[in-house]
């Protein structure tokens, strides 16, 4: 049986985790981050997740994510520049940098000015099924054409990959199966 104290801890700790979940649907509908807690709470998360994606992606070392990432370049974004990197990296935070990061370097070099596009993806998204790698990956590139998260970004995005929203959502759930120390596959 609890004590007091013990009661107060183990609630102040489920509290906090509930919290910590969240955090990746904070900017969400209420209706949405309501749907969310109850899955999580209902502990289906893992099933949800299964259902949709039964099967894991084979896009394992950083010269398949760069084929994958430079085929997908060349079908919708032929005329932006080339990639110059693209990688697993392990990020310092997940959950700032849940869709991946981009960089686009400018350096002048001889006189010329050299510009370089790379897109680095969290190593522990290797797990994930292709169509949230594909996102992350369409994110990133969207990124090439429109620095802003703006409506031409998300334009864009769906341009690419037509369920772009939904597949985001689905990746915050993802992230938070990561976080509770769960994998999906």
């Amino acid at each position: 049986m609890f004590g007091f104290l013990d009661l107060h801890t183990l609630l102040v700790s489920v509290q906090s985790n509930k919290k910590t979940m969240m955090k990746y649907f904070k900017h969400y509908q209420p209706n949405i981050r309501a749907q969310v807690e109850q899955l999580i709470r209902s502990e289906k998360l893992k099933s949800y997740l299964l259902n949709k994606y039964p099967n894991p992606h084979n896009i394992n070392s950083d010269k398949l994510l760069y084929q994958y990432a430079n085929e997908l370049k060349q079908q919708y974004l032929r005329k932006t520049s080339q990639l110059n990197k693209v990688i697993y990296e392990k990020q310092k935070d997940l959950i700032r940098n849940a869709l991946g990061t981009h960089s686009f370097v400018s350096r002048n070099h001889g006189g010329k000015l050299k510009s370089k596009h790379e897109i680095r993806i969290d190593v522990r998204l290797k797990s994930a099924p292709e169509e949230i790698l594909k996102m992350l990956v369409v994110h990133e590139l969207a990124h090439f054409k429109e620095k802003d998260h703006n409506k031409s970004f998300y334009n864009l995005c769906e341009h690419m990959q037509p369920d772009y929203h939904q597949v985001e959502l689905d990746l915050r759930l993802f992230l938070v199966l990561v976080e509770q120390g769960d994998s999906l596959y």
